[in-house]
């Protein structure tokens, strides 16, 4: 039978990209926005498991969310698919995991069963790319649901 309440993961880091892939992410639950098939987008923010201390550091770096400026940057990052999600009347859920980008999403979207990843081609960690390999190129390998990559 067609299920037509979707799930849908977009992975959130502030960058053009992934603005315009939150955009999309909504646009697709807009499809099914009648109450009876209602779709779910959940836009993840992934962070580092833990910061690597410097050599000069005497204490360890106090962790991103727990930093004194971390709720003004969570609402700037999530802003985009915050204004759009409210515009298109689409349930959003906002979630902040931790770990390797590709890997922690990878792992939501088998934890929640998503049906759809969106994600955009380039992010925020655009040096780590040439040296680690795209994180986009990684879930589409790797994710147990369709992938979207936005450009």
């Amino acid at each position: 039978m067609l299920n037509l309440n979707k799930k849908i993961l977009v992975a959130i880091d502030g960058s053009p990209a992934s603005d315009k892939a939150a955009e999309e992410a909504v646009r697709l639950a807009a499809v099914s926005s009648s109450e009876r098939f209602r779709s779910t987008v959940y836009a993840v923010i992934v962070l580092p498991a833990k910061d690597a201390p410097v050599l000069t550091d005497l204490y360890p770096a106090p962790q991103k969310t727990s930093q004194v400026d971390w709720e003004d940057k969570q609402r700037r990052i999530y802003y985009v698919v915050d204004k759009a999600a409210a515009e298109a009347n689409v349930h959003l859920r906002k979630e902040v995991v931790y770990g390797e980008v590709d890997e922690a999403l990878l792992k939501f979207a088998a934890q929640e069963e998503c049906d759809v990843i969106v994600i955009g081609s380039t992010g925020k960690g655009r040096m780590l790319r040439a040296l680690r390999g795209s994180v986009s190129s990684k879930v589409a390998l790797n994710a147990p649901c369709s992938v979207y990559i936005v450009r």
